[in-house]
């Protein structure tokens, strides 16, 4: 969205909402379902694919790899029967920290890699130490040489070998680079301390819908069986439950009634356990569908971000912000990410009572927030500020869209849809949000 730098959001708030929300498909297993697509050499097709910055920059990762894609409202096919380069590009990976998935499958697929360290939002170190000893672990050869890691397969074979892989960690994204490069290898891999993630579990349904053998996913152990080669699927991506989770925060800090589908509420057991402690009522309409029912008090309470089925660090922020308006003191304690509290300044502008204590923020609850100028600093943080501003009594203004754009699907266009009094506004002129242009993934 080329607009997206000189874009402000205006939210007036004290409205209340109402109606139901279409939830778009995970963002975060979007972008690694799309790198895990270079293992197999046929056609596939992706549904569900949600229409965002950071998936658009995904497709520009694998167009420069020679992968042929074709957009189709929420579908996206993919052809990566031809390979035509192994060296991803430095300017969208350095955007874009999930392109670095692409290593796992180049490695496994074609015996070498060629990936610059990854970029993204500012929120920590976030390093790939995990992924490199885990690639060596089962046979390659890893440098970094002037920040690109380059990896390949010694022999004649090209084949990585199956290895038991510990991790440190349980990182998601080491887990998913190793399982994807796991696939095609020669003999088994078993990942110990392996995150437990939805997402995790996606990827590992997309790669068994293709002919790999992954037993074990969604618990601390992850067995794959390497086979020779894969095959086309067409395959639907899960409902993002950070997605789900933000809006119904937003019924909770407007004291709204909302429903929201689809969704899979065993993602989100650990965000309704705490809506339910502040107050709420997160109904169960059906296998896919939820209600928000808001109480008459916003309680304190204490939260402690994790791996999952811990709670989420990228809810953390929209929980600061309803946290704001509790009756009494809540604290967060952010484990998973060092720099993820820099959007307390910005709810502080607002009105706000906010400290910070190292990794902990002690949240003083104040009757009412009003608006004021914000600057966002992360995605999440874009998020939270919206929620706030919601709630807040006049217009608030919100900088730094980029950072929205990158992973909600349409999020003010559905927040008009549900009540909410927000626009965007470009220069001199107010616009509508719209989903992202089809033109980059239709064009090549």
């Amino acid at each position: 969205m080329s607009d997206t730098d000189d874009a402000v959001l205006e939210i007036t708030g004290g409205t209340k909402l109402s109606g139901h929300v279409s939830v778009s498909g995970a963002k975060n297993s979007a972008l690694v379902v799309m790198a895990g697509t270079l293992l197999c050499s046929q056609p596939c097709r992706l549904r569900n694919i949600p229409h965002l910055m950071d998936i658009e920059r995904m497709g520009e990762v694998l167009l420069a790899l020679g992968v042929k894609l074709k957009r189709d409202g929420d579908a996206l096919d993919v052809n990566a029967s031809s390979i035509a380069h192994t060296k991803a590009p430095y300017d969208v990976v350095s955007r874009l920290r999930a392109s670095f998935f692409v290593i796992g499958p180049l490695l496994a697929r074609m015996g070498v890699a060629r990936v610059p360290l990854p970029g993204g939002c500012a929120i920590g170190a976030r390093p790939v130490e995990l992924h490199v000893r885990g690639l060596q672990a089962m046979g390659a050869d890893v440098h970094i040489e002037h920040g690109t890691v380059h990896a390949y397969v010694p022999g004649s074979g090209k084949r990585l070998k199956g290895a038991r892989i510990y991790l440190d960690y349980p990182s998601v994204g080491a887990t998913e680079t190793l399982m994807m490069a796991a696939t095609l290898a020669d003999g088994e891999t078993v990942i110990e301390n392996a995150a437990q993630e939805p997402e995790v579990v996606d990827l590992a349904n997309f790669c068994r819908a293709m002919g790999a053998r992954i037993r074990g996913a969604g618990t601390n152990t992850i067995t794959i069986a390497g086979v020779p080669r894969l095959h086309t699927t067409d395959y639907g991506i899960i409902p993002d439950r950070i997605e789900a989770g933000t809006f119904l925060v937003a019924g909770a800090i407007t004291r709204s009634e909302i429903s929201l589908s689809p969704v899979l509420p065993e993602h989100l057991t650990a965000v309704i356990a705490k809506l339910h402690d502040m107050g709420g009522q997160v109904v169960v309409d059906g296998p896919s569908r939820v209600r928000y029912v808001p109480g008459s008090v916003i309680h304190p309470v204490d939260i402690q971000t994790g791996p999952f089925p811990g709670f989420p660090t990228d809810m953390q922020a929209q929980f600061m912000a309803l946290m704001a308006l509790c009756d009494g003191n809540s604290l967060i304690t952010e484990t998973v990410f060092e720099n993820r509290l820099r959007h307390v300044a910005e709810l502080n502008r607002m009105g706000a009572d906010i400290r910070l204590n190292g990794n902990c923020a002690v949240i003083k609850g104040v009757p009412q927030l009003s608006a004021a100028p914000v600057l966002a600093t992360d995605l999440r943080a874009s998020a939270a500020l919206v929620l706030a501003a919601l709630a807040a009594q006049g217009t608030t203004t919100i900088q730094g869209l980029q950072h929205l754009d990158r992973g909600y699907d349409d999020l003010e266009g559905k927040l008009r849809r549900l009540g909410a009094n927000i626009r965007r506004q470009v220069g001199d002129s107010a616009i509508a949000a719209a989903p992202l242009t089809e033109s980059l993934l239709n064009s090549r």
